[in-house]
């Protein structure tokens, strides 16, 4: 498998880098995974290998790259501090325009053989269902996205199929929030929601104390069962 670093072209003429993952046999369907707020660090830059296994083509981009180049955070006091900082000040419309160039770099590649997909973390998932919002991508999968229930106005403008997991034990998105998301979309047959049982925020990133083992193992196959039915 081969992993590197690449360069993307921003919509306002400058560069910032990506995570870049192949898969072993060198080319398939191409996927953007959308960060947490501790930035590129080794646990996404697992999480992208891991899609690269199960045959994506995996580019995963530097969101904070307009504040500070290769935030590369560990989970403890200090880097969730400067972690949430980041967050704080993140330039959304510029921070999706971006993700937006990386869905077109992603297309443009010649090992992507067809469709792309978006997957998103935490601020990550907010991120992925604005981007989806755009039909940048083909389809987009949430994990437990904070706020999206503050942009459900976006819900009409995603014409492609969407993936959200929650969790029940969630402390920043409650099960109210959840309904709000899922009364937006209704009426939307390509929209799927799963709720974890006994999970809470950050149950997919092994890395964190909330970690949920089987709740990220079912989750990562009913990504793979969803994502082989609208992203190939």
């Amino acid at each position: 498998m081969v992993r590197a670093t690449t360069t993307i072209a921003s919509h306002d003429g400058q560069e910032f880098e990506a995570y870049l993952a192949l898969p072993p046999t060198g080319s398939g369907p191409g996927l953007i995974i959308v960060q947490e707020i501790w930035g590129v660090n080794a646990h996404i830059r697992a999480v992208a290998d891991q899609y690269a296994l199960d045959g994506y083509v995996v580019l995963a981009p530097d969101v904070f790259w307009r504040q500070k180049r290769g935030v590369d955070l560990a989970y403890d006091e200090a880097g969730t501090q400067e972690a949430r900082s980041h967050m704080m000040a993140l330039d959304a419309p510029n921070a999706i325009a971006d993700l937006v160039s990386t869905a077109k770099a992603l297309r443009n590649r010649s090992e992507v053989t067809g469709q792309i997909g978006a997957i998103g973390f935490c601020m990550g998932g907010r991120l992925a269902y604005q981007l989806a919002a755009t039909n940048a991508v083909d389809a987009a999968v949430c994990y437990y996205g904070g706020g999206i229930q503050n942009h459900v106005n976006l819900a009409p403008s995603i014409s492609g199929p969407i993936l959200f997991h929650y969790a029940q034990l969630d402390s920043h998105i409650s099960l109210g929030d959840v309904d709000t998301v899922k009364q937006a979309f209704d009426s939307r047959s390509s929209a799927e929601f799963h709720i974890y049982e006994g999970a809470s925020h950050g149950f997919n990133c092994w890395g964190r104390p909330l970690y949920n083992q089987r709740a990220s193992a079912l989750a990562h196959g009913r990504t793979l069962t969803w994502l082989s039915a609208h992203v190939y």
